[in-house]
């Protein structure tokens, strides 16, 4: 994956619009989980590359460090020389102060291409620090939009189970409006008057069925003292 199309996914995933999508989703709760799947894959592969990229910049860092230090020590050398062969040629020694002359232009020529190559690597080195930069940030955005998935995703649940909870209060209000319980209790009622009424004309018929019979008790009492009474007279 390159540089460029890593930079353009991250910015594209760190600008999405997280209500614009709910608000086109079926089914919001799903869509939400699938895309805190997608986020984090994105941002897991998205941060390889853009560890694969800050490996490549240090990299080059190194080349153009050591490309600076090799053209100072290639000037110190051309200077080693130079120097030596002014003290020869001032001692008389015309050849051995051409070599060492000779040697301090080889030294300067590693200098002069060194400091080239160094000069080359800054242009690329700072547009790779300007790349590296924005990765992070697009990175840091992405990590703080897939906290923002989670707490949307959180309260979306937490919304739904609370309306779960109030359809189903308000479907066992409509249930007791419909089923009035008093209405049993009525019914119950005018059962327990009519078991009482039944009791209560047991109890009158018990009673007339006892006074008929202390009435017939009296009778027979009264048909005893007629008959002792006769029976007096003729005697």
């Amino acid at each position: 994956m390159s540089k460029q199309t890593v930079l353009g996914r991250v910015t594209q995933l760190a600008k999405a619009n997280i209500n614009a999508l709910l608000d086109q989703a079926e089914d919001p709760q799903k869509m939400l989980d699938q895309l805190i799947r997608d986020y984090s894959n994105n941002i897991a592969e998205a941060e390889e590359a853009v560890a694969a990229t800050i490996g490549n910049l240090r990299l080059m860092e190194q080349d153009h460090q050591e490309d600076v230090e090799a053209g100072k020590e290639w000037g110190g050398k051309a200077l080693a020389a130079s120097r030596k062969a002014d003290e020869l040629r001032s001692g008389g020694q015309t050849a051995e102060a051409d070599r060492f002359d000779n040697l301090a232009k080889v030294a300067l020529g590693r200098q002069l291409q060194s400091e080239k190559e160094a000069r080359t690597a800054e242009p690329t080195i700072a547009a790779q620090t300007e790349v590296v930069s924005k990765l992070r940030a697009g990175l840091d955005q992405m990590k703080a939009k897939l906290g923002e998935l989670r707490a949307k995703r959180d309260e979306l649940v937490a919304r739904a189970k609370s309306a779960q909870a109030q359809n189903r209060v308000m479907d066992a209000v409509k249930s007791v409006d419909v089923l009035d319980p008093t209405s049993e209790l009525n019914r119950f009622e005018d059962k327990v008057r009519r078991e009482e009424a039944r009791a209560m004309g047991k109890q009158e018929l018990a009673a007339s069925s006892l006074d008929a019979q202390f009435e017939q008790l009296d009778a027979l009492g009264d048909s005893a003292e007629i008959e002792a009474r006769l029976a007096a007279l003729k005697g």
